[in-house]
């Protein structure tokens, strides 16, 4: 059976894998974290995307090989930035969807406890260290 982390639990009390549980207080500080980060790298997705089709735009022909090669690798990595941020923004999204629905906090892959630190230095975690370890292996 899976655990799940109770918004109405105390803070002080260890879970069974001795991390403490999170209190209504705690979730809504990291539902807030998680939520300005998603309103930041949105104004960021946003301005990056706007940046890239104005290059595309004013792209002038006549320019030699060097200047294309330079703009290409440039609007290249300025999209994968913007990849990655979108990624960020739908890693934060799917860690809010945990906590409306009460299962934040629990390791997707054997489904106990991930720990409360490890949660603190990365609230978008969807598996507890031991798991994380396990799948970096592979």
């Amino acid at each position: 059976m899976a655990a799940t982390v109770r918004a109405d639990e105390s803070a002080a009390g260890p879970s069974q894998d001795g991390s403490a549980t999170w209190s209504a207080e705690e979730l809504a500080e990291v539902r807030e974290r998680l939520a300005g980060e998603i309103e930041e790298l949105t104004k960021e997705i946003v301005k990056a995307e706007s940046e890239i089709a104005a290059r595309d735009v004013t792209d002038g022909a006549g320019d030699d090989q060097a200047d294309a090669g330079a703009r290409t690798y440039e609007r290249e990595r300025e999209i994968a930035l913007t990849l990655n941020s979108r990624d960020l923004v739908a890693q934060n999204e799917r860690a809010i969807a945990r906590i409306d629905a009460g299962t934040y906090g629990v390791c997707e892959s054997c489904h106990k406890q991930i720990g409360k630190e490890r949660l603190l230095a990365f609230p978008r975690a969807t598996l507890c260290v031991a798991c994380k370890q396990r799948e970096e292996r592979r």
